[in-house]
């Protein structure tokens, strides 16, 4: 254990969050994601027994979004369902990011198929113990520093 360091971060997840660079997308998958199929080999982590929720504010704790973009964030939309529709879960999660948005970014929504494809170039997927369906996020990693110098 480290101080300051959520404990639902694990030892190989910190590595990982340390190993991506700017823009590099970490999937956050519920525990029915196909999460070997679509890693094409790139890493998969389990946090077995941790809910979406938990699993995003400890990931956030440390990972800044990118600030570049107008969608820092992804999310699978919920099939059968119209387009504006939130899970409960969705709601959740999408309410612990929202504040950490810059003016006029907000979280894409991605058709379930669509979000299949992304997942194929991301750098890694962290699969929890989320049982809901269609709880599945992309965030993009951002930057810590200082501002340019003039």
């Amino acid at each position: 254990m480290l101080k300051g360091i959520d404990p639902v971060l694990t030892p190989e997840l910190l590595k990982l969050l340390m190993e991506m660079g700017h823009d590099d997308a970490i999937v956050l998958a519920d525990a029915n994601f196909t999460a070997v199929r679509y890693a094409g080999g790139k890493p998969v982590l389990r946090l077995p027994g941790i809910g979406m929720a938990r699993a995003v504010q400890a990931i956030t704790s440390l990972l800044p979004l990118v600030a570049d973009e107008i969608h820092p964030v992804g999310f699978m939309q919920v099939s059968g369902q119209p387009d504006a529709y939130r899970s409960a879960l969705q709601r959740e999660v999408l309410a612990e990011l929202e504040p950490t948005f810059l003016a006029g970014q907000s979280a894409e929504p991605i058709e379930r198929y669509a979000f299949y494809e992304r997942t194929k170039s991301a750098f890694a997927i962290v699969l929890t113990g989320e049982q809901q369906p269609f709880g599945n996020f992309l965030l993009r990693k951002g930057v810590i520093g200082e501002p340019l110098r003039p």
